[in-house]
C-alpha cells in the first residue's frame, strides 16, 4: 500500500466505493485522514464499514470540512453531466481528484525521482503496460504495475528512488489527475471511444494528450503517430520544446522508432539501429501489438535497458488473457482465445494476424456487425457462429465464407477443432474472436474467454502453450 499523507489530519470524502476507491480509503487512513466514505451501491457501504471506515449519505452532510473529493473514475466528471457529487464539490470550492493523483502528490513529497512509466491510448494500452513491466522484471528492476489494468495504483507499494510504477491510464483517470507527471509517457493512439464521457472527440484527444505533454522535465514522452490526432499532438509537443520519441508501424520516420518487416528499427540522427525482432513471437503477433511493443522498446530504451535483455525478454513475454491469447496446440492447429474482441475494429485485428482461419464469432452483436470485416473474409476458411448473433452474422457471410451455425462455444470449438485438424493445412488457426459482445450467453468476455480455454485444453491430444 501507498500511505497518503498529503491530506493527513483532513477530511476526504470518497466516493465510489469499488477496488480503486476503498484503496484510496485505505490508503488515505493510513496517512492519517479522516474518510468518510460514501456509495450509490447499499452493499459497497456496507463493504466499507466491515472495513472500519465511516460512510455517509454526502448528499445530506456539510462540504465545507471537507478538504477533497476522491472521486472513482467510473463516475461522469464533465459528460454527459457532471455527478452530484461533482456539483456538490464545486459549490463549496473542493477539489475533485482520483487516485492516481493522490499517488502523484505522494510521489513528489517522498520520492520525486522515483520512476513512474504512465501508458494510456485509446487500444493497446493493457498489453504495452504489461509488456513494459514484463521487461522491467526480466531486466531485474523493482517493478510495480497497476492502475487501469487491475491493481488500484495506491494497493501497489509506495515510490522509492529505484522501484518503477507501470501505470495503465483510461482517458476517466487522466481527467482527475491534474498534475500528473511521469518521468515516462507513452500515448499510443487515438480513435473515436467514450465520446459520452467527453462530449466530443477533440476533448477526448486533448484529456489523451495531458499525460504526455505532463511528462517530467528530464523525461522522455513517446507517441505513436500513425493517425492523425497523435501525429498532431507530437508536433505540439516539438513546438513546446519537450522532447518526443515518435512511433510508427506504418510508414518510414526520419527521426523515431519504425518497423522494418518484423524488426524494429531506431532511427537517430540519420543513423539506423535494430532494437528488436518480433519474429515468431505468438504473444505480439499482428501489426497493432508490433505497435505496443515498439512503443515497449522506446520505453526501455529511455532507461538504458541493453538490447539482449529487451530482445530476450519481448521473446519471453506470454501475453494477456484473452488478448490474442495462444491456448494450445493440436497437431499443427493453433488455438487463441480473443474474447476481448468485442467488436469488428477489434476482431480485425485478430483476423489481420492470422492465414487459414476457423473463425468462432457471436453473441450480443454491437451496430454494424461483421459487414465492416468484410476484407478479411479471404482469410477464413470457415465460420463458427455462435449466441444472438449467429443468424445475422451468417447472412453477411452466405456466398463469402462457408460457415456452421453452432449456436454455443461448446459445439463450435468441437466443430472448428475437428475441420481444423482434418483440413491438411500447414498452420491453421482456430480463432476466438467473436466481434460481439458476450451478455448473451456469458456474464463478460472474460467468463467467455476462461471456458474457451477451458474446452481447448480438454481436446484430446492438445498440446498446452
Amino acid at each position: 500500500m501507498t500511505p497518503v499523507t498529503s491530506f493527513a489530519g483532513k477530511i476526504v470524502a470518497v466516493f465510489g466505493l469499488g477496488g480503486s476507491g476503498l484503496a484510496s480509503c485505505h490508503a488515505l487512513k493510513a496517512g492519517g485522514a479522516e474518510v468518510i466514505a460514501c456509495d450509490d451501491s447499499p452493499d459497497r457501504m456496507a463493504d466499507a464499514v466491515r472495513a472500519g471506515f465511516m460512510t455517509a449519505d454526502l448528499r445530506t452532510v456539510s462540504w465545507t470540512h471537507f478538504a477533497a473529493l476522491i472521486l472513482t473514475p467510473g463516475v461522469p466528471l464533465t459528460h454527459p453531466m457532471p455527478h452530484w457529487t461533482v456539483l456538490a464539490a464545486r459549490q463549496a470550492g473542493v477539489e475533485v481528484i482520483g487516485d492516481v493523483e493522490l499517488f502523484c502528490r505522494e510521489r513528489r513529497r517522498h520520492a520525486p525521482d522515483a520512476p513512474f512509466i504512465a501508458i494510456t491510448g485509446t487500444n493497446g494500452k493493457s498489453t504495452t503496460t504489461a509488456l513494459i513491466a514484463h521487461l522491467m522484471r526480466e531486466a531485474g528492476f523493482d517493478t510495480q504495475m497497476g492502475g487501469n489494468i487491475g491493481t488500484a495504483i495506491l494497493s501497489l507499494q509506495p515510490p522509492r528512488t529505484g522501484r518503477f510504477h507501470v501505470i495503465e491510464m483510461s482517458s476517466y483517470q487522466i481527467d482527475l489527475t491534474p498534475s500528473l507527471d511521469p518521468s515516462v509517457g507513452i500515448l499510443l493512439n487515438v480513435t473515436p471511444d467514450h465520446i459520452d464521457r467527453h462530449g466530443s472527440i477533440e476533448n477526448y484527444a486533448a484529456v489523451k494528450e495531458r499525460l504526455v505533454a505532463g511528462v517530467q522535465p528530464n523525461g522522455t514522452a513517446i507517441v505513436g503517430v500513425d493517425d492523425d490526432w497523435c501525429s498532431r499532438i507530437a508536433d505540439r509537443l516539438d513546438q513546446a520544446g519537450k522532447p518526443v520519441i515518435r512511433v510508427s508501424v506504418e510508414r518510414p520516420l526520419a527521426d523515431g522508432l519504425t518497423l522494418k518487416g518484423t524488426t524494429i528499427i531506431d532511427n537517430a540522427g540519420g543513423a539506423q539501429t535494430a532494437i528488436a525482432d518480433l519474429a515468431e513471437i505468438g504473444s505480439l503477433r499482428g501489426l497493432h501489438n508490433a505497435q505496443n511493443a515498439a512503443a515497449a522498446c522506446a520505453a526501455a530504451r529511455a532507461i538504458g535497458m541493453p538490447l539482449d535483455v529487451l530482445q530476450n525478454g519481448l521473446r519471453s513475454f506470454p501475453g494477456l488473457a484473452h488478448r490474442m491469447e495462444q491456448v494450445g496446440h493440436l497437431g499443427t492447429t493453433l488455438f487463441v482465445n480473443d474474447s476481448k474482441g468485442t467488436n469488428a475494429d477489434a476482431a480485425a485485428k485478430a483476423l489481420a494476424s492470422f492465414t487459414d482461419i476457423f473463425w468462432i464469432a457471436g453473441g450480443k452483436a454491437k451496430e454494424g456487425g461483421i459487414a465492416p470485416l468484410a476484407e478479411f473474409f479471404p482469410r477464413v476458411r470457415k465460420a463458427y457462429l455462435i449466441g444472438e448473433a449467429a443468424n445475422d452474422f451468417s447472412s453477411t457471410l452466405e456466398g463469402k465464407v462457408p460457415f456452421d451455425i453452432s449456436v454455443t462455444l461448446d459445439a463450435a470449438v468441437a466443430n472448428a477443432a475437428r475441420d481444423a485438424t482434418e483440413a491438411g493445412l500447414a498452420a491453421p488457426v482456430v480463432l476466438l474472436s467473436p466481434a460481439c459482445a458476450s451478455f448473451d450467453q456469458f456474464r463478460n468476455f472474460e467468463i467467455r474467454g476462461d471456458r474457451f480455454r477451458e474446452l481447448v485444453l480438454a481436446l484430446d491430444g492438445i498440446k498446452k502453450v
